[in-house]
């Protein structure tokens, strides 16, 4: 554990730096990374040992209160803000309140500002959901050479504009594991296979928690059965609402176990002042 000031001039420790990050590149130690959406998920994470941390501007002080340590990152969805200067309010605020690393998926321009101002900036390549209206729907990347060039492009762009850090999203294995080692950004790998820094993968899926109906991605691999249990506590919640209702209407409930009753000889006392008084 690094003992470090935190962006907000707070002291405070970590499991890793930035500086960690960078340092593992090449050497063999992969990191998990997963995106808690509440408390209980966030428990669930620091229990496990989950390396890092990704999570929303509104979790972040109870993240912080659950998991003081944990590398975090955070950050705005393309369509939060309107402009750069928006953006850096946004990415500064939140990194003085316990941020670790900042996500954006806005322009070079955008990411060059955030990074002058020493904020370490993480985007996105590959599958970006936001974006799947110009791939013409959600769709792997990178199976071709002459687009796995376009994205060594890119990532060249987001080195130059000073980016730390980039999740790397349903791109052929291949090409991660060819360029890991050639680039200076940290790859967090969410269906781009093993050779990324970290594999970052979603609490619900992981857990086996998402519906067939929702028609979880190839790399969706459950390692648990949560839903199972879901969908028994839901069957055992509608059976005892059930019951609860038959036995209310049947004038059965609230049983006698669960009453209170007058102390002994009150109720005909009490009966006698309510005759009296009416």
């Amino acid at each position: 554990m690094k003992r470090i000031y935190d962006f907000g001039r707070a002291p405070a420790t970590r499991n890793y730096t930035v500086r960690d990050l960078r340092d593992l590149k090449g050497s063999g130690t992969t990191l998990t990374m997963s995106n808690p959406a509440n408390a209980a998920e966030l428990e669930v994470c620091v229990e496990a040992g989950i390396d890092l941390l990704v999570v929303w501007a509104e979790q972040l002080e109870e993240c912080r209160r659950i998991a003081p340590s944990h590398f975090m990152g955070i950050g705005s969805t393309w369509k939060e803000f309107g402009t750069a200067d928006e953006i850096l309010a946004h990415a500064v605020d939140l990194m003085g309140r316990g941020g670790d690393m900042y996500y954006t998926l806005r322009s070079y321009e955008v990411i060059e500002k955030l990074a002058n101002e020493g904020i370490p900036v993480q985007s996105h390549i590959g599958l970006i959901p936001t974006f799947s209206h110009h791939a013409g729907g959600l769709r792997a990347y990178g199976r071709t050479a002459a687009e796995a060039m376009e994205i060594w492009q890119t990532i060249r762009r987001l080195e130059d504009a000073g980016c730390f850090a980039v999740e790397v999203e349903c791109i052929a294995e291949e090409f991660l594991t060819a360029v890991n080692d050639k680039t200076s950004l940290v790859t967090f790998s969410l269906g781009s296979g093993r050779g990324g820094d970290a594999v970052f993968s979603f609490v619900a899926d992981v857990c086996g928690e998402a519906s067939e109906e929702a028609r979880p991605p190839k790399h969706a691999h459950a390692f648990g059965d949560v839903g199972r249990l879901h969908e028994q506590i839901h069957r055992e919640r509608v059976a005892a609402m059930s019951e609860f209702h038959d036995e209310t209407r049947a004038g059965a409930f609230p049983f006698d176990s669960c009453n209170t009753s007058m102390l002994e000889g009150e109720h005909e006392k009490f009966l006698e002042l309510l005759d009296a008084a009416t």
